[in-house]
C-alpha cells in the first residue's frame, strides 16, 4: 500500500486512514503509507490507530520537527520513513538516518509526486547510489515510473524496495508484471 495525499503537498486526493483501517481487518500485509501532506504530524495518530505498518513523510515539510515526528511515528507502532522529491538534495536526509532515533527507510521519488503514469527520472539513481554507499543496511525505496524497463536501473543502484503502480495495475496481467519485477530485483541483488 502506498500513497496518501490530501490536496496540500500534491494536487490530488487518494486514500486515507479509513482505507488503511478497512484493509487491516483483512490482511496482515505490510501497509506502507507514504503521506504527501503539508502537516504529517496531524496524521500520525490516525494512521497508527488504523493499523499502518510504515509512515513515510516528506523532508520538504518536516525540516523543523522531524525528530519529534519520528519519535511519534515509532510511539504509534509504525516504522518511520522519509521521502525526498527529485529537486531535494539527498544530503538533506542524512541527519534523519543518523539521528539517535532514525528513520528506517528513505524513499527516493523518481518522478514529481502527485500523479501516476509519469516517466521515470534515471538521474535520481545517483541519490540511490549515494544512500546505498553510505548506509549499507538502510531500506531504500524508489517510487515513480517503475516497470519492466526501469526496474533493473533502480535495483542495480541499490534500491531494495520498489513501488510500481501504473505498470502493474495498467497491465493486462498484473500478476505477470509483479513476477517479472520481482525476478529483476532478485537478479540485481545477486549481482551486487
Amino acid at each position: 500500500m502506498n500513497w496518501v495525499s490530501p490536496k496540500h503537498f500534491v494536487p490530488n486526493l487518494t486514500i486515507g486512514a479509513p482505507v488503511i483501517e478497512s484493509l487491516r481487518k483483512h490482511t496482515k500485509a505490510y501497509l506502507d503509507c507514504h503521506l504527501m501532506v503539508t502537516n504529517p504530524s496531524d496524521y500520525v495518530e490516525a494512521f497508527g490507530k488504523a493499523g499502518a505498518s510504515g509512515f513515510t513523510f516528506h523532508i520538504e515539510v518536516a525540516r523543523d520537527n522531524w525528530k519529534e515526528l519520528i519519535q511519534n511515528i515509532k510511539a504509534k507502532g509504525m516504522r518511520p520513513g522519509v521521502s525526498l522529491k527529485p529537486g531535494t538534495p539527498v544530503e538533506d536526509v542524512f541527519p534523519l538516518v543518523e539521528a539517535e532515533t532514525p528513520v528506517e527507510l528513505v524513499l527516493v521519488m523518481t518522478v514529481e509526486p502527485g500523479f501516476g503514469g509519469q516517466k521515470f527520472m534515471p538521474e535520481m539513481m545517483d541519490k540511490v547510489r549515494t544512500l546505498r554507499k553510505k548506509y549499507q543496511s538502510l531500506d531504500i525505496e524508489v517510487d515513480g515510473g517503475l516497470g519492466p524497463s526501469t526496474i533493473d536501473a533502480a535495483a542495480s543502484a541499490g534500491a531494495n524496495c520498489i513501488v510500481a503502480g501504473s505498470s502493474v495495475f495498467g497491465a493486462p496481467d498484473p500478476g505477470q508484471v509483479i513476477s517479472a519485477l520481482r525476478k529483476s530485483v532478485e537478479a540485481s541483488q545477486i549481482k551486487s
